[in-house]
């Protein structure tokens, strides 16, 4: 939870406890699909989301981004319906739709108008097992997703940077590879790659079906056996445990890219509430993300931007529900005459003050208010209610966890902060890269880049 919504929330009033939650419900076909629903009559509205447990974190070196590739492809049709009737359909139906690729799931999404959730349902479960893929039309998504990457990616200084840190950072385990591929990569994929990859993968016992809106529970389930039950599943293999080896001792790297200005980035290897061995070490993180990067008023901004001046910006970053161990990152741009040297310096003055200082009961009162008012505008939304279920069930948490959250969170204590400070942000278990920004093309700059 990078950005946080600032608002003065009483600690004492949660809001978000399970009793005041409305019900959500599971149930598991023989096929093995997990349907899960949530009631909510507040809009007339229902949002459909369909989870893969596959995402680039799955993938072995040579097909990296196959899963967002296969992702574009599930829009080419099946045989009762063709390419491009799936968005149409939607449209057609006043819906919206689309989907997306993390390291740990593949998810697709549609919001429609309540009575209309069989529509949905019918053009899920067709693709689910009864995709086309062609090498014709492989073709033409290569290009969009070379395309894509090149916007995003290759374009992008602070995106690059962040990929090659990663391919540091990270030793053995699969966080290491970029969610849309590296581009030999995407240029040699093959229909068979994606066939097998879909084969293996999309398949019923896989997948998790979220539905939250204006809907009656028992109909959902009911529609839910209708459209899917009939779909046969995979014989699916326990993933090879993936464990990134221990890290040694600090790493450093430079990236030179063309850009304007440059920055830091720091990365310490953490736990997520999927890998601690003591959960309410991933909860005191999150709050410590909150105590470095909580709005206006917390340490980044107050110390570096504003009061040191240091940086134009500074930020803290932390994964709480990763499938994998992963980071927890500062990164920051130095303001004009300052260098990423004293920028890095700064940073790590930040992190030794938590790990000797406790932090007061007022400043942990205020985080917490904002971790927690995120949450509580969060829920407000459909659609996000239906993506924590979904994550949380995908990354093998199992979706109750959505109801411990404002627990968990109101019992870090100030000293769980300084001690996962101390234990987890060690300068043994820390990656650093900095941006040496080269010259801008003059077709997208006339201003010369400033030095580390």
């Amino acid at each position: 939870m990078k950005h946080r919504i600032l608002l003065t929330v009483l600690l004492s009033l949660p809001v978000l406890t399970s009793h005041a939650e409305p019900a959500v419900v599971e149930a598991i076909l023989d096929n093995g699909l997990k349907v899960i629903v949530k009631e909510d009559h507040r809009s007339p509205v229902v949002v459909s989301q369909v989870w893969y447990k596959v995402g680039s974190s799955y993938e072995p070196e040579g097909i990296t981004g196959i899963s967002h590739m296969l992702e574009h492809m599930m829009f080419k049709g099946t045989d009762k319906h063709p390419a491009g009737e799936f968005s149409r359909i939607i449209a057609e139906n006043g819906g919206d739709e689309n989907a997306f690729t993390g390291q740990d799931y593949t998810a697709y999404f549609q919001t429609l108008a309540a009575d209309k959730l069989a529509v949905s349902f019918d053009l899920e479960a067709d693709r689910m097992r009864n995709l086309h893929l062609l090498p014709e039309e492989l073709k033409k998504e290569l290009e969009v997703v070379t395309e894509e990457r090149r916007m995003r990616t290759d374009d992008n200084p602070q995106a690059k940077m962040a990929e090659h840190f990663a391919t540091m950072a990270f030793s053995n385990s699969p966080y290491k590879h970029p969610i849309i591929g590296w581009p030999d990569d995407i240029a040699s994929y093959q229909v068979d790659d994606l066939i097998a990859w879909y084969q293996r993968w999309y398949a019923p016992n896989n997948a998790t079906l979220v539905v939250v809106g204006d809907i009656k529970t028992a109909e959902v389930m009911a529609l839910a056996k209708q459209y899917f039950a009939d779909l046969k599943p995979s014989v699916l293999k326990p993933l090879k445990p993936q464990v990134d080896i221990a890290q040694l001792g600090q790493r450093k790297m430079v990236v030179k890219v063309p850009a304007q200005l440059p920055s830091v980035l720091l990365g310490y290897k953490v736990p997520s509430l999927n890998t601690a061995t003591t959960e309410q070490d991933a909860y005191a993180l999150e709050v410590l993300a909150g105590v470095l990067d909580g709005g206006n008023s917390a340490r980044l901004s107050k110390s570096l931007v504003r009061g040191q001046q240091l940086a134009v910006a500074a930020s803290a970053g932390y994964s709480l529900t990763s499938r994998l161990a992963n980071l927890f990152e500062l990164d920051a741009t130095p303001a004009e005459g300052k260098t990423v040297w004293e920028l890095e310096t700064a940073l790590k003055q930040e992190v030794f003050t938590l790990q000797k200082q406790l932090i007061s009961a007022e400043e942990l009162q205020r985080i917490k208010a904002q971790v927690l008012a995120s949450a509580v505008y969060e829920r407000d939304s459909g659609f996000y209610q239906a993506m924590q279920l979904g994550m949380l069930e995908t990354i093998g948490l199992g979706w109750q966890k959505a109801d411990e959250y404002v627990t968990k969170i109101n019992s870090v204590t100030a000293e769980q902060v300084r001690e996962v400070a101390r234990k987890y942000l060690r300068e043994d278990q820390l990656s650093i890269a900095y941006l040496e920004p080269q010259p801008m093309n003059s077709a997208h700059s006339t201003k010369p880049a400033r030095p580390l």
